[in-house]
């Protein structure tokens, strides 16, 4: 747990300038006696000139409704923007006094953010999302900002990577082919399912991006990972391979003993695996999707009605953050790693956090290559919270039966804008560029809320976040049209 900062810009260098002028003001104005008072209105002048040029952007602050508040965060390198604005005193900058906690998984941090134990917190896209139509618990939580792209990988066992191993395409190095499709996964579930094993896979939450991009990938190599009913929430349903919640820190150790053969999650856990020697990373979300939405900072909507500048204050920072974390080519990367690799952040190797925060991701021992996107928290636009993300992940809950019955595309476009905000997000950002702390082409002033199609995928399929149902008619697993779960079968029509 943090104990809440001290004031000052982020290098602390205006707060020690105007605290020694303020210095020099009162001890002038103890020793100047009587007589000398008539110059106090000019001295005040030329102290309030170098005020102003100590802190050339400052504006009139935002009237903060709470000023002490208190984050979650699960450990994993993509809450670096947390991080870096507590750090980086960005938070202070904004009137902020912020205890950051790590939570002991994405449930607890939920749960804690909607009885307002936390103010807010370091989410998965889903959960926001998941919460507001009501899948598992019920509450309308909304995103004002998204914390980054990419990020997260799929790992397997040691033995499941030797028996796929020999079917992969090579390049002219010997080295495996990158993407890998899951269709070289299948012979291993196969030779499993043969002698009586079933083939675990773990993932962090039933709402994470994680769940998701493992079905994706899984299911574009002909393999079913499975489907949930209201009945059945396993997610099990005909799969081929059984997918169950493992929290993130955990899943090395769990892959160790044997209890999963795989799994996917975000960074270092995918790494730590190659560092240990138990497992190897076949493929990154960034190879799935490209530019993939991955977590978000979530706040109950009724806490963002009661506190809605202490909220523009948070996304401010959080910008912030974003563009230091990005800027002049991640050349602040390092001394990111460094502060990531605390205990009370990630708490893993610098090592270990450095294989991917730095441009690089090692797959099987010393296949190191670069991936420089793997991790982005500001370039293209990645913080900004749109809405065909916000539609994206409500597909893929109708595709494997989260949202059990057929929605029209209205309902997905309303669901997004109910949890998705970009508008106070420009908000902060336009107050961001009148004090010159960011430039105006760094955001998307005139976007509709959604990004161009993109087929940017491992299937080559073509999303467009306006026509939601369309994509989903694409699909060869999954649910569609008017297709539900009854038992263990599903009915209705698959076209509508």
């Amino acid at each position: 747990m943090h104990t809440p900062a001290h004031a000052g810009r982020g290098d602390g260098s205006d707060g020690r300038k105007i605290f020694e002028m303020s210095m020099i003001s009162s001890k002038w104005a103890a020793t100047a006696g009587a007589p000398r008072r008539a110059g106090l209105a000019g001295f005040a002048a030329v102290f309030l000139g170098l005020l102003a040029a100590a802190c050339p952007a400052m504006a009139k602050p935002l009237a903060l409704e709470k000023e002490e508040l208190r984050l979650g965060f699960i450990k994993l390198t993509d809450m670096a923007p947390l991080a870096i604005a507590y750090e980086k005193r960005f938070f202070e900058d904004e009137g902020l006094f912020v205890t950051l906690e790590p939570q002991a998984n994405w449930k607890v941090l939920l749960d804690r953010v909607i009885t307002g134990e936390l103010d807010g917190a370091h989410m998965l896209a889903g959960q926001p999302l998941g919460a507001t139509i009501g899948f598992g618990t019920q509450a309308h939580v909304i995103t004002a900002f998204s914390m980054d792209l990419n990020g997260n990988g799929i790992t397997v066992s040691n033995e499941v990577w030797e028996m796929m191993k020999p079917g992969l395409p090579k390049t002219a190095d010997g080295k495996p082919q990158h993407p890998i499709d899951a269709k070289y996964l299948k012979p291993a579930v196969d030779k499993f399912k043969a002698q009586g094993r079933p083939f675990n896979m773990g993932m962090v939450f039933p709402v994470s991006t994680h769940n998701y991009e493992l079905r994706y990938w899984l299911a574009a190599g002909g393999i079913h990972p499975g489907l949930y009913s209201p009945t059945d929430i396993s997610g099990q349903i005909q799969a081929d391979v059984f997918l169950s919640v493992t929290p993130p820190p955990q899943m090395p150790a769990t892959l160790e003993a044997g209890t999963i053969s795989g799994y996917c999650v975000g960074e270092p856990w995918n790494q730590q695996a190659v560092f240990k020697g138990i497992g190897v990373p076949v493929i990154t979300d960034y190879e799935i999707w490209k530019n993939n939405p991955e977590k978000v900072f979530g706040v109950t909507a009724a806490w963002a009605e009661k506190h809605p500048n202490t909220h523009l204050a948070l996304v401010k920072a959080l910008i912030r953050a974003g563009q230091w974390l990005d800027e002049n080519n991640n050349a602040n990367r390092k001394e990111a790693v460094k502060i990531l690799a605390k205990p009370e952040y990630v708490g893993a190797d610098e090592a270990v956090i450095a294989n991917s925060m730095t441009g690089t991701f090692e797959y099987e021992k010393g296949d190191k290559r670069s991936v420089p996107d793997f991790n982005a928290f500001f370039r293209y636009f990645g913080t900004y919270p749109y809405y065909s993300d916000a539609v994206w992940y409500l597909t893929q809950m109708r595709r494997w039966g989260q949202i059990p019955e057929a929605k029209p595309d209205a309902w997905f476009a309303e669901t997004a804008k109910k949890v998705y905000r970009p508008d106070i997000y420009l908000k902060a950002a336009r107050l961001l560029v009148d004090e010159g702390k960011a430039k105006e082409a760094d955001f998307p002033w005139n976007t509709d809320g959604y990004r161009e199609p993109t087929n940017a995928f491992i299937d080559g399929l073509t999303y467009d976040g306006h026509t939601p149902n369309a994509y989903l008619n694409q699909q060869v697993i999954g649910l569609k049209g008017d297709q539900r779960v009854e038992g263990n079968r599903v009915v209705g029509q698959a076209q509508k």
